[in-house]
């Protein structure tokens, strides 16, 4: 018997290849609402066709907090739990009866497994808990992008139900090119928000545009709300990527060397410090720091995770690393554990049997 009248909320332009999937997954719920921001294809015949309720509405100029929360407005106030995802991301089946085995009473929201990306051989790469579940009170959104949800209670109550499972599976050919003018627009607003300018921060190095970063990125370090480790570990590492792209590689290596100082339980610092010993060809380092990342066995679950510390990188570096010592034996377990992650990887494969060719070389002349 259902205990909670829980419905799914969303927002939506230009979706009609998710739409059918996505509904699929959402209708454990009671009903599902979509706040459609302009869709030029048949996302809303589609999402009629299968059962979702739609309101049109073009949101200018556009901001995903606005829209979030004319979405939020579609949701009827007698809902005791609302779910809001996104078009893109699939629930694992029986979400529903874990959500109401685990809600209480004065439960305000709920913390799930949110798989962001996945890995070639399709175990997750970057992993954290969504928190999107919440109250139809209480709460509103914040921010012109990377939008959060601002509880408005006295008191929130929040909880983790660890077998639900969101997965995030992106149309990657679409544009996000309202970003970067979205997140500069949030630090006029908010120049002191640490969470806004570390995005915009991260956002002028994925445009290459790495003076603008490494000044964004020290101010947010500067800030005095700025004291999330996670956060500030990330800031010190885009800092380094910046000054690695401009070749200035001694002050890359002094902030990846901050950030190991700052989160030593992560294997992200570690891991591109061995990068950039390897764009130096400094094998004995690339080791080092190889091994170090090795010893972290536990990912944590925050969206600062970079998949590349998890699949074949890591292996395929220590291969590398052993070859141009010398280790030839070493090279080719370290590749073949590297294959494990990456079957497919040409590059690796090729390395594989240069490393088998050169170990032959050397058993006949022997």
């Amino acid at each position: 018997m259902k205990s909670y009248k829980i419905c799914v909320y969303a927002i939506a332009k230009n979706e009609s290849k998710f739409v059918k999937k996505w509904v699929n997954s959402m209708k454990e719920a009671d009903e599902i609402y979509v706040l459609d921001t302009g869709s030029t294809d048949n996302t809303v015949e589609l999402l009629k066709k299968y059962g979702a309720h739609v309101k049109v509405k073009k949101i200018d100029p556009w901001r995903f907090d606005v829209a979030r929360n004319e979405s939020l407005k579609l949701v009827p106030m007698d809902t005791d739990i609302c779910v809001c995802t996104d078009l893109d991301e699939v629930f694992e089946k029986g979400w529903r009866s874990h959500l109401e085995n685990a809600w209480k009473k004065n439960t305000t929201r709920a913390k799930y497994n949110y798989n962001w990306s996945f890995d070639e051989i399709g175990e997750p790469a970057v992993s954290f808990f969504g928190e999107k579940i919440h109250t139809r009170n209480g709460y509103r959104w914040n921010h012109p992008v990377h939008e959060t949800l601002k509880c408005t209670l006295e008191k929130e109550n929040t909880i983790i139900v660890n077998n639900i499972t969101l997965n995030h599976y992106p149309d990657k050919t679409k544009s996000r090119s309202s970003y970067l003018p979205l997140l500069e627009l949030a630090v006029k607003e908010n120049p002191d928000n640490d969470r806004d300018v570390h995005y915009l921060g991260r956002e002028y190095m994925y445009y290459g545009k790495w003076n603008d970063a490494i000044d964004i990125l020290i101010k947010h370090l500067g800030l005095k709300t700025a004291t999330w480790k996670y956060e500030r570990g990330a800031s010190m590492r885009y800092i380094a990527r910046c000054y690695k792209a401009l070749k200035r590689y001694e002050e890359a290596k002094m902030w990846l060397n901050k950030a190991i100082e700052e989160t030593p339980h992560i294997r992200e610092p570690y891991v591109e410090r061995a990068q950039l010993e390897y764009e130096l060809k400094d094998w004995k380092e690339i080791e080092k720091y190889c091994l170090k990342a090795l010893e972290i066995t536990e990912r944590q679950m925050q969206y600062i995770n970079e998949g590349f510390c998890w699949d074949h990188t890591i292996y395929d570096l220590l291969s590398l690393s052993a070859y141009y010592q010398g280790y030839y034996q070493k090279s080719l377990e370290y590749v073949n554990l590297a294959l494990e992650k990456s079957p497919k990887n040409e590059r690796i494969i090729n390395n594989k049997k240069l490393i088998e060719n050169k170990i032959k070389e050397i058993q006949k002349s022997a």
